[in-house]
């Protein structure tokens, strides 16, 4: 789920954190750079992990700031293909479920990759799993195991408001998103099984 990655950046101090270690005001300032930020390809980045080497600082001429090159890993969460996840149902619709884990929000259960027997029922705005004649409702922040299937990377690269077109904020879509397939349900205080 978790994996280290490693990065080489120019880090700027600024003049307030010179009083701060050295070593201190490098991981401050990664952190506000990539922490809870997505890299292309490569995941969501949760913290720094360590810093494997720094050089020294270079003043910039009139700011005061110090740059600094630096090689440090990073924490960042990407889980692979097959991988099992523990979540929580945060919505339901009829495109699917969306899953949230404690820092993510970007997990989608498509119809097709829930239990045969599934269905949304429109009155209770929830999915309902038919079983032996038996029905089970997939409840908004019931826990749920489930495998990830594919990963969705979207480039959001700027575009100019008139390159746009009539696309809204609403509809903009996240940067990384994972598609996931139902393996339990019920994993609350009562389970199905």
């Amino acid at each position: 789920m978790f994996i280290l990655t490693t990065i080489a950046d120019l880090v700027q101090i600024s003049p307030e954190d010179i009083e701060k270690p050295s070593g201190e005001s490098i991981e401050d300032n990664i952190n506000a750079k990539y922490a809870n930020k997505v890299i292309q390809k490569i995941g969501l980045c949760i913290c720094v992990y360590d810093i494997l080497k720094a050089s020294d600082g270079l003043i910039g001429h009139g700011t005061g700031i110090v740059n600094v090159n630096v090689e440090f890993r990073l924490i960042v969460f990407r889980p692979f293909k097959g991988e099992i996840i523990i979540g929580q149902i945060s919505s339901a619709s009829e495109f699917g479920m969306k899953i949230r884990l404690d820092f993510f929000d970007d997990i989608l259960v498509p119809p097709n990759l829930m239990f045969p027997g599934s269905f949304f029922n429109v009155q209770e705005q929830v999915w309902t799993w038919v079983n032996d004649g038996d029905e089970y409702f997939y409840d908004k922040l019931d826990w749920v195991r489930i495998r990830v299937e594919d990963e969705n990377w979207h480039d959001l690269t700027p575009v100019a408001p008139s390159e746009r077109g009539n696309e809204s904020a609403g509809e903009r879509k996240s940067p990384y998103s994972i598609t996931a397939s139902m393996i339990q349900a019920g994993l609350g205080p009562v389970q199905w099984w």
